[in-house]
């Protein structure tokens, strides 16, 4: 299988989502350095909904294919309404709770997409295992993986997010479990990520895209859409890694509220299947008038 790994970060100002494909890759999670104050301290809780748990009998067959055969002794199973948790040693209440925010994290997904989304939680006992499940080689500073059809939490650093960071990191990593991200340009599918993720957070543009605010306030806009060099972790300059995704996130936010949430999913699966610049022909845009467009969007809203 050949693996592609994108990080999601927790900037200084928002969380920054980044996503590899949920149908061939592992997909890394934010980890919790540099938190924002705003989503450090929101303290929304999850939703009502009641989950079950039980101890899974040796290859349980009616548990769903990514979750079988992980742990066998030291695991439990939560069934929420709509999702499965698989923890190994892990708290029956903090599954329940995981399973309950992935019932909602999944309805949040399925009112964009359009289709139902029964999310597969997997978490492991400590971050090695978590890494060892995702098949990647490290998930230092990461909340959370995709993996094929499936989310691994890294327990450690998820531990350490807010309700509404947990939120937001599960309705991210859904939405590429559903939606997929192959033969899609990066700014596309972490932007549609994160429109997903804070779409029903609360949280103000600017505080959410605080690094690229920052920068447009000291006159500074952004020239075009973000490549992949964009997104590339680096230690060196994280401020402009946040700032990718927050490009990328208000480029899917614009064409949003400028053309309705639905054109928005038609456009991302025209890219699938026919490549970007056939999509935002279809939307009467070429790739310089959608750049225009949006770096004016972006000085509206931050500046």
């Amino acid at each position: 299988m050949s693996v592609q790994v994108s990080r999601r970060v927790l900037g200084v100002g928002v969380l920054l989502l980044a996503l590899a494909s949920a149908s061939a890759a592992p997909h890394r999670s934010p980890g919790t350095d540099g938190l924002s104050a705003a989503v450090r301290d929101l303290s929304t809780g999850g939703p009502d909904q009641s989950a079950t748990v039980h101890t899974p009998a040796a290859g349980d067959r009616e548990l769903p294919a990514e979750a079988r055969g992980l742990w066998g002794d030291g695991s439990e199973v939560v069934r929420g309404v709509r999702s499965v948790v698989v923890g190994q040693h892990a708290a029956p209440e903090s599954l329940r709770d995981l399973a309950r925010r992935a019932d909602a994290a999944g309805s949040r997904v399925s009112a964009v997409l359009g289709r139902p989304v029964r999310p597969v939680v997997l978490v492991p006992g400590s971050a090695a295992e978590a890494a060892r499940v995702a098949g990647v080689g490290s998930v230092d500073g990461l909340a959370a993986v995709a993996d094929g059809g499936r989310v691994v939490v890294v327990p450690e650093n998820f531990a350490r997010l807010t309700p509404t960071g947990r939120d937001i990191v599960l309705t991210h990593e859904l939405t590429h479990v559903a939606a997929g991200t192959k033969r899609l340009p990066v700014w596309l599918y972490e932007g549609f990520a994160d429109y997903v993720g804070y779409r029903d957070a609360g949280l103000p543009v600017r505080v959410a895209a605080a690094e690229l605010a920052a920068e447009v306030r000291a006159g500074h806009l952004p020239g075009e859409l973000p490549g992949p060099a964009a997104f590339a972790p680096s230690s060196r300059e994280p401020a402009r890694l946040a700032r990718a995704y927050q490009e990328a996130w208000l480029a899917c936010r614009f064409i949003a509220e400028r053309f309705g949430e639905g054109t928005l999913v038609r456009l991302y699966r025209d890219a699938q299947t026919g490549g970007i610049d056939r999509g935002l022909t279809r939307l009467g845009l070429s790739a310089g008038t959608l750049t225009a467009r949006w770096r004016d969007y972006v000085r509206d809203q931050l500046a």
